[in-house]
């Protein structure tokens, strides 16, 4: 998660050419898998060891950890390479990325998409290195993943959650029509503390209205 995004108006997420009809709900039966995600800008695949230096140089940083519940702080390069050995398994379908930038291959942060407390749903995260704040980064993967998740998944809703003090955080999942469900408290690592997050969610009725308005204004 991170501070100092863009202030423009909502912006709902665009579909990549070849992606498939929103309406489309893919069956029950379907195998989760966690494919490389391609955006304007950004290439989403999942961590290697070629990112444990970089991560462990950004994600150092106490605001960032202090904004997602299980970031260590501080944080070094053991801790990157059991998040990247640990990303490698994909357990129980859920997806881990590296975010990167499309055209230097440059690690930007992480997102990911795990299995929410109910079978039908989804659990997205983000955050991005404070170098790379205010580029609207965090927002175009979100729109990403969420394309994704709902294209090849047969859920229901996508939950994501900010803490009460990370306004640029809430503002991406605003940004991609997530509605605020409530204030709940969570533990947070990195403060050894719990902490009062606010919890927001996107469900697919909501998701396929707004990809028919993006469609509608082109």
């Amino acid at each position: 998660m991170r501070r100092d995004l863009e202030s423009s108006e909502f912006s709902a997420p665009s579909a990549p050419p070849d992606s498939i009809s929103p309406e489309a709900r893919p069956p029950t039966d379907a195998a989760p898998h966690c494919p490389v995600l391609l955006s304007e800008s950004l290439v989403l695949r999942a961590p290697h060891a070629e990112d444990i230096d970089a991560l462990a140089i950004l994600a150092d940083n106490p605001a960032i950890a202090t904004m997602l519940s299980r970031m260590p702080h501080p944080y070094g390069r053991t801790d990157a390479e059991a998040f990247v050995n640990a990303s490698a398994k994909r357990e129980n379908g859920n997806c881990v990325y590296a975010i990167t930038e499309a055209d230097t291959g440059r690690f930007l942060g992480c997102c990911s998409l795990e299995t929410g407390k109910t079978g039908n749903s989804l659990e997205l995260g983000y955050w991005v290195g404070e170098p790379f704040w205010g580029r609207g980064i965090a927002t175009e993967a979100a729109h990403a993943l969420i394309a994704m998740a709902f294209r090849t998944r047969d859920i229901d809703h996508i939950d994501a959650r900010c803490r009460v003090t990370n306004p640029a955080s809430r503002r991406v999942l605003q940004k991609s029509g997530f509605q605020f469900q409530g204030t709940e408290m969570h533990p947070m690592l990195a403060l050894n503390a719990s902490v009062s997050m606010e919890w927001f969610r996107l469900d697919r009725k909501t998701w396929m209205s707004l990809m028919s308005w993006s469609h509608q204004g082109r």
